[in-house]
C-alpha cells in the first residue's frame, strides 16, 4: 500500500524494549528513490536527539496504531553513531551506520536492497518464506536496476524529503507545479510518485509523477525537470488525498502518460531498447 510522508509523521517507532520516539522527515536515495532512513526525535529519554532508523529493522507495521516496531533496542539507538539530520549524509556516514547495527550495505547489489526488493530481507538471520507476494510483484524494476548499477560505486548524498518539497517542476514547454509530497510503498520503501500541486495553473488541482518520468533533480535551483509534455500532465488524472490510489488508478495513471507500470516485466521506458 502507499502512504504518504504526513502517514510516517503520525507514526512512533517501537523498539524491543520501549518507544523510541516520532517520525519527523525520512532520508531517500536521490538516484534509485527509495526511503533509506526515517529520521526519529527521540523525546527526552537521549535529551530529544535526532537518530536515523533503517527500514531494514521495521518489522511487521501496525498502520491503524501509528506504530512502527523495530527488531532493535533503546540501548542500541542511545550509542548509535551521532549524524547530524540537518545534513546530506554521505557514503562514509552510512557504512558506519550500517556496520554499527549490523547490516549489509543496501547498495551490495541490483535489487532495491542488496539483492532483493525489500528491506527486512536484509535483516539478520532472515529467513524468507517460500513464496512473498510483494517480490513476485515487484519482481522486474528494469530502468531502477540501471539506474542502481550506473552509481554503484558513487558516494551519493541521501537527501530530506522536506528539502524536496516545493521543488518546482519544469516539463516540456514550461512549468506546471511544484513537489507538494511523495508516496511510499510500505512494503519496498519504494517512492512510487511525487504528489505535485498544479494549482498556480490549474485550480485546485494535483497530480501524480512517477520517478521513473523525470529527467533530473536539481539540488541548486530547486527545480525537478521531466521527460512529459505541459500538455500532459495538464490532463492527467487527478489526483485526490483523501481517496486510496488502488492498482485500477495506477494502471489509469500510466496509460495515461504512455508508460508500462512499475509491476510489469518488460521496457520501463519509451523507446527503450
Amino acid at each position: 500500500m502507499l502512504r504518504t510522508l504526513q502517514d510516517l509523521e503520525k507514526c512512533t517507532i517501537g523498539a524491543t524494549d520501549g518507544d523510541i520516539g516520532r517520525v519527523k522527515d525520512v532520508y531517500f536515495d536521490d538516484h534509485a528513490w527509495v526511503v533509506r532512513y526515517l529520521i526519529v526525535e527521540t523525546g527526552s529519554w537521549t535529551s530529544s536527539r535526532k537518530v536515523l532508523i533503517s527500514p531494514i529493522s521495521i518489522r511487521t507495521p501496525d498502520w491503524p496504531a501509528h506504530q512502527l516496531p523495530v527488531g532493535i533496542t533503546r540501548e542500541q539507538v542511545k550509542h548509535s553513531p551521532d549524524i547530524d539530520t540537518d545534513k546530506p549524509v554521505s557514503r562514509q556516514q552510512e557504512t558506519q551506520f550500517l556496520g554499527y547495527y549490523g547490516y549489509s550495505s543496501y547498495w551490495d547489489g541490483t535489487g532495491l536492497w542488496g539483492a532483493g526488493m525489500l528491506p527486512y530481507a536484509m535483516y539478520p538471520g532472515y529467513s524468507a518464506p517460500a513464496v512473498d507476494r510483494v517480490t513476485q510483484e515487484l519482481a522486474v524494476e528494469s530502468a531502477l536496476r540501471a539506474e542502481r548499477a550506473q552509481h554503484l560505486h558513487d558516494n551519493p548524498h541521501l537527501r530530506s524529503s522536506k528539502a524536496v518539497v516545493g521543488y518546482h517542476l519544469q516539463a516540456i514547454g514550461g512549468e506546471v507545479g511544484h513537489v507538494e509530497g511523495l508516496l511510499i510503498d510500505d512494503q519496498t520503501w519504494a517512492i512510487r510518485y511525487l504528489v505535485v500541486n498544479t494549482s498556480n495553473w490549474w485550480m485546485g488541482h494535483k497530480v501524480l509523477i512517477a520517478p521513473q518520468w523525470i529527467d533530473g533533480v536539481h539540488w541548486s535551483d530547486r527545480t525537478v525537470t521531466l521527460n512529459l509534455s505541459r500538455e500532459v500532465v495538464q490532463n492527467a488524472p487527478h489526483y485526490d488525498p483523501a481517496a486510496s490510489l488502488d492498482r485500477q488508478g495506477e494502471v489509469g495513471l500510466y496509460t495515461h502518460y504512455g508508460y508500462p507500470p512499475y509491476w510489469t516485466a518488460g521496457k520501463a521506458f519509451k523507446g527503450e531498447t
